[in-house]
């Protein structure tokens, strides 16, 4: 498999720390990684927040440290990722509220048909609603599940 095969891993980041809402990303990108695939993280390249308390939502002040964490950045990049990528991989389990910027992923990533893989419990994710579900191509209960199914999915595309 050749590493052309790009993953955006989605998922809450709000109400998190920089190391809370990366630590599944880095744990994800490594395992793909040793399967010739590439995932990106929507917080590469903003080490600088490192250290601060939990990340809001609406990232106030975070555009004064760099033009990638203002408001139109974040939305600028992160929609380029989810409408390039082979598969969106999402990790809501544990969200103990709704991730507006992840559903918007899902919906960007749904609207070009991009294969979504979402780890998401079984029941009482506050994510459970008709739209997601519908958006949802292959819903898993652990995020280990859902990084075989990536893996998966770019096994069948390379074998084309």
């Amino acid at each position: 498999m050749n590493s052309d095969f790009l993953v955006y891993l989605a998922g809450p980041i709000s109400g998190l720390t920089y190391d809370g809402a990366e630590d599944w990303r880095k744990l994800a990108k490594a395992s793909l990684a040793g399967h010739g695939i590439k995932a990106v993280s929507p917080l590469r390249g903003k080490d600088y927040l490192r250290g601060m308390p939990a990340l809001t939502a609406d990232c106030a002040g975070y555009g004064d440290l760099n033009c990638m964490s203002s408001p139109r950045g974040i939305m600028t990049r992160d929609r380029f990722d989810a409408t390039r990528c082979d598969t969106l991989l999402v990790n809501l389990i544990g969200a103990e509220r709704v991730s507006i910027g992840t559903v918007m992923e899902i919906a960007w990533a749904d609207q070009c048909r991009t294969p979504i893989v979402v780890a998401i419990e079984p029941h009482g994710n506050p994510h459970e609603h008709a739209m997601i579900t519908e958006a949802i191509g292959f819903r898993v209960p652990s995020l280990s599940e859902a990084i075989h199914v990536v893996r998966a999915i770019a096994d069948n595309r390379q074998s084309n």
